[in-house]
């Protein structure tokens, strides 16, 4: 049983806070609903059958589903800070909402998912072919080039509309609300739920690719195929919430971050507990929109914005200082060690020797990770019969483990 709650204890606390949550949120509103005459009343039934339970299903369908393209985007581009926010998707699906209403202005809100879709999965095709073709993929670069390719986008979408005059249809999808949901215009986002099934399904492929193309070519596995797969489901995930809300930030950047934190970075542990995070982080935003200026409301947009922006800058911090970290460590130990009877400098220790230690200790931190990882991909794949693959797998790693372990050792001579 305590087995059991340590690997399960973050998704049941999520689930719990979740299902209590999702009841204040069908009582919470304008007009008040009493639990005593719901069922005596045959108006408070069909408010809560038109409105309120329609809003609450695309909240969780919103915010689990970003959440989790997120995380696929994140583990396939093998960069935190990537989202579909900052891969330019959820622009590319904006520029296709406004090209169905323009050439279909009768259209309906599926013909113009079809249009988000393409041009949401091409705009981030076109994100993750210019990243594989840079040398230097920073952790911070990467992300950077996708706010500009986005922004490169919204300035063609906002161009089409302010040329044909099409401001005012295009400002529902600019900023996420869930006000304008009702019975009868919302039903597309419950194809978040089949998408995320489907992404569970390929988690543990999509944990290969993520090591790279001759990782995954080593394992049997398709690196292009599998690609282009989980691409594809986020960006049909953000488009489908895109059309029926508009644009929500940060979901699929801060929390997918978050949850890694807590359970590390296998695609399979983490897939569930980011959705149920996901939707209960836009559950609260909405909440607090919806009671800081009652009878009115806040957009999402703006809750979302101001939390996802503090909690993004901690998240870059954290990276970096996690990564500097155990260099900084292996300076002070050199530094508060006595100088030894065969080093030329006894007094002092050059600039360029501790930063080379910096280095080399980075290297090996960042190598023993990575030999963690690989260890539990090739288990995972022997269990799906690749053991052609796991022989040369092995030796592979255990040359890597015994350069690593040896220039660990010269460093500490050092």
């Amino acid at each position: 049983m305590s087995q059991f709650w340590k690997n399960n204890s973050l998704s049941i606390v999520l689930f719990t806070l979740l299902i209590i949550l999702s009841i204040g949120s069908l009582f919470l509103g304008v007009i008040d609903i009493s639990l005593s005459e719901l069922l005596s009343s045959p108006e408070q039934l069909e408010l809560l059958a038109i409105s309120r339970f329609p809003r609450l299903m695309a909240i969780l369908m919103a915010g689990s589903g970003l959440a989790v393209a997120g995380l696929i985007m994140q583990n396939l581009c093998a960069n935190k800070f990537v989202s579909p926010s900052t891969a330019a998707t959820i622009q590319s699906a904006q520029l296709g909402i406004l090209i169905a209403m323009l050439f279909l202005p009768s259209s309906t809100l599926m013909e113009r998912a079809y249009f988000a879709f393409g041009f949401a999965m091409i705009g981030t095709w076109i994100f993750v072919s210019f990243v594989q073709r840079v040398q230097l993929k920073d952790m911070i670069l990467v992300p950077l080039v996708g706010i500009m390719f986005g922004n490169i986008i919204s300035g063609i979408t906002a161009f089409i509309a302010f040329r044909y005059d099409m401001n005012q249809a295009l400002a529902s999808f600019l900023v996420g609300h869930f006000s304008t949901v009702i019975r009868g215009h919302y039903e597309i986002v419950y194809m978040v739920a089949p998408l995320v099934l489907l992404a569970c399904y390929f988690a543990r492929h999509f944990n290969i690719v993520g090591m790279g193309r001759n990782f995954s070519h080593n394992l049997g596995v398709n690196y292009s195929l599998f690609l282009l797969i989980g691409l594809s489901l986020a960006a049909m995930i953000t488009a489908s919430v895109v059309v029926v809300v508009g644009t929500i930030s940060y979901i699929g950047l801060i929390v997918p971050n978050l949850v890694t934190i807590y359970k590390g970075d296998n695609l399979r542990n983490t897939i569930l507990d980011t959705a149920l995070a996901g939707a209960l982080f836009v559950l609260i935003c909405d909440l607090i929109g919806r009671v800081v200026i009652a009878p009115y409301e806040l957009p999402i947009e703006l809750i979302s914005g101001c939390v996802g922006s503090v909690i993004f800058i901690s998240l870059i911090f954290y990276r970096i200082r996690g990564s500097k970290a155990p260099a900084l460590a292996t300076i002070k130990k050199l530094l508060s060690s006595p100088p030894s009877s065969s080093c030329p400098c006894p007094d002092s220790i050059s600039q360029s020797s501790v930063e080379q230690s910096s280095y080399k200790v980075e290297s090996q931190h960042e190598q023993k990770n990575k030999h963690e990882h690989e260890h539990q991909l090739i288990h995972d794949a022997a269990a799906s019969k690749h053991e052609p693959f796991m022989a040369k797998q092995r030796e592979s790693l255990g040359s890597n483990k015994s350069s690593t372990l040896s220039s660990r050792k010269l460093t500490t001579e050092l």
